[in-house]
Order: C-alpha cells, then sequence, then structure tokens
C-alpha cells in the first residue's frame, strides 16, 4: 500500500512498470474518461428547468408520434402489435445515459422492420433473440473503434435500399387498405395476389382505409405549407395550433378511426379488420429465448436458430448502426453541435441488448421521430424518458382499446411514413454527376425485392468491385515532350502493378525506337512492396534497350 501511495518520481528503478500502471489505472478511472462513457455527466450537473419543460414537451410530442408507428411498424415486422411498443421505450432511457445526440430518438423504424421480417419471419421469439445478437454485435464494434467499417457502404447502395424498402413495404399495406386476407409475404406473389384479389376488397377497409390516407397528407400539407414570418399574436397562437396537431397526425388519425370501428361494432356491424387481442400489460424483465419450438413440437437450438438468420446477423447491425448515425450526424450539423461516432454504436448495442430482456426486436435512430424532437425544441436526451414513459403507460393501461384499431389506420400511417423513402431525383443527380453510381443503385434496388439483405449484400459488392477497379487502374495522364511524361494521379498499389507495366510497355519500350519516359509521381503518396518489385523490373528493361525511366516529384 505504501508503495501504491509513494510519489512516482520518487521511486526507485526496480518499480517502473507498477507506476506506469498505476498513472494508466488512475487516468482510466478519471472523471474525464468516465463522462466519455456516460455522456449524461456532461449535461445532468448543468440541467435547468428551462430545458425541464422544454423536455417535457418534446417527450410528450414524440410519444404521442411513437405509440401508433410502433403498432404499425410490429405489422411491418410480421409480428403482434404489442411487440412494437415493447421496442419502442428502452432507447429512451438507455440513450439518455449514453448517448451524445440530444435529438436522436431510438425505436423500430420501418426499414429495420422489413429487415427483422426477412429474417425472422414473423416468429416473436427469434426476433427478440435477434435484438440480442444484433446489440452484442454493435457493442462490440463500438469498442473495438469499427464504426470506420461503415464507410464501405456508399451512397448509392443506400439508397437503392431505402427506395425499395419503401416500395416492398407500401405495396405491403395495400392488402390492409383492402381488407384482404391470405395474400402471400414475399414481394412478387404478394403483387400478385393483391391484384388477384382485388374483388374480395372489403368496402368498410377501403372507405376508412383512403379517408385516414386523404386525412394524413392533408394534416402534412398544412404542417409544410406554414410560414414562419411575423405576424401578429393570434395567427401565431393558430400555426402553433396547426403544427401540433399536424405533429401529432398518425395519434389523431387512428385514434379517431379506433372510435369509429368501435362504434360500429357496438352495433353489431363488423365493417372493418381490426388489430384484435393482444397481451395486456407490460412486458417480464427476462433473458431472451435461445432455442425455440416449431407449432409441431420440434425444439430448434441455438445454433439452428442463428444458421437461420444467415447474412441478415450482419446486415440488420450495420444497417441499423449506418441509419442512426446519419440521422445523429445531420441534426447535430443543424443545431451546431457534435456527435462520438463510437458512442453512438454503443448506445445503440446496449439498448437492442437491454431491449432483448423485455421482448424487442431490434431498433434504431428515426428520421421522423428525431425531427419531431428537435423541431419541438428539445434540450438534451432527456426528452427519450418521458416518450418511454408515455409507451409504458400505453402498454399498461391503453392495450384493450388496441383491439379496436383498424389495421387500414395503421396501414395508411405506414404509406405515409415511407413515401417519402421513394427518392426519384437522386436518380437524375446521380446520371448528372457520375453515370457508374446508377451500377450498385440499380443493383440494390432490384436485388431488394428478391430479398433484402441480397439487395445491400449486392450493392456493397459492386460498390467495392468499382473501388477495386479505380485501384487496379489509376488514371494515368501520358503527354510527349520529347520524352514522354505519364502523370500518375493517385497512389500506386499492387493491383495497379499490371496495368502500370503494360502503360509503360506499350507507350514506350515496344515502341520503335524505344522511349524514355519520365513518371511524374507528384500525386502518390501511397506505394508498397510489389510495386518497387515491378518498377525495379521495369528500370532493368529500360536499361536493356538503352533509354530512360526517371522519377520526377516523388514523395519521400
Amino acid at each position: 500500500f505504501s508503495v501504491l501511495t509513494t510519489n512516482p518520481c520518487a521511486m526507485d528503478t526496480h518499480r517502473p512498470l507498477l507506476g506506469r500502471v498505476s498513472s494508466r489505472g488512475r487516468a482510466c478511472c478519471s472523471y474525464s474518461t468516465l463522462k466519455a462513457w456516460l455522456p449524461i455527466l456532461s449535461w445532468l450537473p448543468r440541467y435547468k428547468l428551462k430545458w425541464l419543460q422544454m423536455d417535457l414537451l418534446a417527450g410528450l410530442t414524440v410519444g404521442l408520434t411513437t405509440v401508433p408507428q410502433a403498432l404499425a411498424y410490429a405489422e411491418v415486422a410480421g409480428l403482434p402489435v404489442q411487440y412494437g411498443l415493447y421496442s419502442a421505450f428502452m432507447g429512451g432511457f438507455i440513450y439518455t445515459l449514453l448517448g451524445t445526440s440530444k435529438d436522436v430518438t431510438l425505436g423500430p423504424t420501418a426499414i429495420m422492420s422489413l429487415l427483422c421480417f426477412s429474417v425472422v419471419r414473423g416468429q416473436p421469439h427469434r426476433a427478440v433473440l435477434l435484438s440480442l445478437l444484433c446489440g452484442l454485435i454493435q457493442a462490440v464494434m463500438a469498442l473495438l473503434r469499427l464504426g470506420f467499417l461503415l464507410d464501405f457502404i456508399s451512397f448509392p447502395v443506400i439508397k437503392g435500399f431505402t427506395c425499395a424498402a419503401a416500395v416492398t413495404i407500401g405495396f405491403g399495406q395495400v392488402k390492409n387498405i383492402l381488407g384482404l386476407q391470405g395474400v402471400p409475404q414475399e414481394f412478387f406473389l404478394e403483387v400478385y395476389y393483391t391484384f388477384y384479389k382485388i374483388p374480395e376488397a372489403r368496402i368498410g377497409d377501403v372507405v376508412l382505409g383512403v379517408l385516414c390516407l386523404a386525412l394524413l397528407v392533408m394534416l402534412l400539407f398544412m404542417k409544410t405549407s406554414l410560414s414562419s414570418d411575423d405576424a401578429p399574436t393570434y395567427s401565431r397562437v393558430a400555426r402553433k395550433l396547426v403544427w401540433t396537431v399536424a405533429t401529432m397526425r398518425n395519434a389523431l388519425v387512428v385514434m379517431a378511426a379506433s372510435f369509429v370501428s368501435f362504434s360500429w361494432d357496438a352495433y353489431g356491424y363488423h365493417v372493418f379488420t381490426v388489430t384484435g387481442k393482444t397481451s395486456p400489460g407490460l412486458p417480464r424483465f427476462r433473458p431472451p429465448p435461445t432455442s425455440d419450438t416449431t407449432a409441431n413440437g420440434t425444439v430448434v437450438s441455438f445454433a439452428e436458430i442463428v444458421e437461420g438468420f444467415g447474412g441478415g446477423l450482419a446486415v440488420i447491425p450495420f444497417m441499423g448502426l449506418l441509419e442512426s448515425i446519419a440521422i445523429a450526424k445531420a441534426f447535430a450539423s443543424q443545431n451546431d453541435y457534435r456527435i462520438d461516432a463510437n458512442q453512438e454504436l454503443l448506445a445503440i448495442g446496449v439498448t437492442n441488448i437491454m431491449g432483448s430482456f423485455v421482448s424487442a426486436y431490434p431498433v434504431t435512430g428515426s428520421f421522423g421521430r428525431t425531427a419531431v424532437n428537435s423541431q419541438t425544441g428539445v434540450c438534451t436526451p432527456a426528452g427519450g424518458i418521458i416518450t418511454s414513459v408515455i409507451v409504458l403507460l400505453s402498454l399498461a393501461f391503453l392495450m384493450p382499446a388496441f383491439y379496436y384499431i383498424p389495421k387500414a389506420s395503421l396501414a395508411a400511417v405506414i404509406i405515409c411514413a415511407v413515401a417519402p423513402m421513394v427518392d426519384y431525383r437522386v436518380v437524375a443527380k446521380m446520371w448528372r454527376i457520375r453515370k457508374l453510381d446508377l451500377l450498385p443503385f440499380v443493383v440494390t434496388f432490384l436485388m431488394s425485392f428478391w430479398q433484402v439483405q441480397y439487395g445491400i449484400i449486392g450493392g456493397v459488392a459492386v460498390s467495392g468491385a468499382l473501388l477495386l477497379y479505380n485501384t487496379a487502374r489509376p488514371q494515368i495522364k501520358v503527354s510527349d515532350h520529347g520524352v514522354l511524361v505519364m502523370e500518375l494521379d493517385s497512389g500506386l498499389s499492387f493491383p495497379a502493378t499490371e496495368y502500370l507495366s503494360h502503360i509503360l510497355h506499350t507507350q514506350a519500350l515496344q515502341a520503335s525506337p524505344p522511349r524514355s519516359v519520365v513518371l511524374d509521381c507528384h500525386h502518390v503518396s501511397i506505394i508498397d512492396y510489389s510495386v518497387i518489385n515491378e518498377l525495379r523490373d521495369l528500370l532493368r528493361q529500360f536499361k536493356l534497350r538503352e533509354v530512360r525511366l526517371v522519377f520526377s516529384r516523388l514523395q519521400v
């Protein structure tokens, strides 16, 4: 003990390692290190009453948006609607402790719900286990600081996937608008049978679904049409009222549709397809299941379940991280603060791990709810606690009322949520800037209709091939000044050696007579051992032909 408390400068030379370990231990346990791991310690000591008022308002507003969306996204995941709410509350608590963005809200999203469905096919136990495994992968990536791997998913791949996902999700809800039963889940069969079964459409569902869509679009248009110019007080109040109603449009439309459904049902007219019976109350806190039992009693082991997840176990964690970090960066830039990307990875990972103990499926950041959070004026991540409390109250007291929610109203909410994801303008931009970027976009878009995860994998593979092609075929500008001057526009690595050798042979060594070459290496900042060997051989061949290969402006 006396050695540990001695001044390190006064310690004898036989114990230098102990001093280093002690100083590192103090650094690891310092308050600044603790704040880096728990960002709540950065803002909680400075918390103000004004912030509490704004966080309460934002949390309430986002909560009223989250509940109907969570119910709707559970339908996309093919799970009972209560699983959407199970997945919607853990993120608010965890992100308050670990998150670095004041705006981001974690919970179910359309894309993650679609990915979840593509892997687990509506099996709740497997969806919960998937959340645990995704969370573990994301947390390990954060601890190992592997966030840079997300940089290899290019913008065309992301856009191709989100456009295909929006079409898949949106069209998947048409059957609920029409009140159709027995429509397969595979996209191409779903398209065929939806049109095939149109004569079986239920008039009540069609009318209600179209009305809900019209109301949602109208309220959204009213919100986007609001001006921010100076106006009299009564005009500002009216504008604020319209903004509030339009922001809570999902909750209001679902509540109104549920009231209509309940009213018809009370008089004995079952004209709407409703959500039906749901499990009441809060979910039990328990470890996620590591095995499953099929309908015929066969026990499926943990290894078999993981094997069944296939490539989805790699795609879902990556897409969850990509979606959330992109949202966090966008709002950090908009509101003038910075985020820590690796800490964001940790927050998402821990949310999914802890969420699996309350029967949640994988979640990520939601752009729509984050936008509402920011526009309402949230000051800290504590707004997420209010949102989570609203979700918990809904689970505790409102589950019986969810029985009467018409599926057509939830379908309208989903269609309006995913419609903006179909960004057709991006195709024209890619065509104008770099036509080759359309290749990974089209591959991802088309393959996503076959299997969502294959679309992403295919797009990343094509993007990687294009990246490797550019590495293997660097731009070489050739000009003739008595001797040939070849200017390289990038670094040289081993895939480019054969191409460089081919250019030098065809342009100089095989010419008649052979010509000297000046290789302008001004832009070359990277060179590897394979290139050095090839250049040594080229120098020898130039010498044999009594011409010269000169390296100009080579970086040392």
